[in-house]
């Protein structure tokens, strides 16, 4: 099975209304100045892919191998670059855009985007744990587990306090409300993961 895929930032949520009236909350992800840099073949690289590049770079923040790299597809240098695999080569050549019409209304797609960072946090939170008695004089009540039977060494895959969010995460399976080719955005029904201006990866769905 051949796949879609193209880049976008997260703008933001809304709803919409179909046409029997059902309301429908959406996730606004721009995806207009999507170019493919590269297709990488077989015979080259061992592999088949197209590889998009999205979001204009300051002339600043780049560098010479990444403007020369652009240079090929006519284009400036980008600030996301990702690699789409199993598609159909043919479609595409270096220079090309992608645009929102890649994808049609009620087309499933796989988001993946970087989750939101919440900081330090409990195992109540991070975890899912439960708490200890709250009364009785219990003195146990929002600590990790017991680790007393551990000598000098933390078990490995123990659920304790720490760093939560900001992993790569794909949300399956969700469908496209509409592809606004005019505008350059794509509304996707239901939430995608990160924070809005974030950026992420649209693809066919696996599942």
């Amino acid at each position: 099975m051949t796949t879609k895929g193209i880049l976008g930032k997260k703008v933001g949520m809304t709803q919409v209304f179909t046409e029997n009236g059902e309301l429908v909350p959406v996730t606004v992800v721009k995806v207009d100045s999507n170019v493919v840099l590269q297709v990488k073949t077989m015979e080259n690289d061992g592999y088949e892919a197209i590889q998009l590049g999205f979001d204009d770079l300051r002339e600043v923040l780049t560098n010479k191998p990444a403007k020369g790299h652009a240079a090929k597809a006519n284009t400036t240098p980008k600030r996301f670059v990702r690699e789409i695999r199993d598609v159909e080569l043919g479609e595409y050549k270096v220079g090309d855009e992608v645009k929102a019409d890649i994808f049609e209304v009620g087309d499933f797609v796989d988001v993946t985007g970087t989750s939101k960072g919440h900081g330090f946090q409990g195992s109540i939170k991070r975890n899912g744990q439960h708490r200890g008695p709250m009364a009785h004089g219990s003195r146990y009540h929002r600590r990790p587990g017991s680790m007393g039977v551990i000598i000098n060494r933390v078990m490995k895959g123990k659920l304790l306090p720490g760093r939560m969010g900001g992993n790569r995460v794909t949300i399956q399976n969700l469908e496209i409300v509409k592809a606004d080719t005019e505008n350059g955005v794509l509304l996707i029904k239901g939430n995608v993961p990160g924070a809005n201006k974030s950026l992420v990866t649209i693809k066919s769905t696996v599942k």
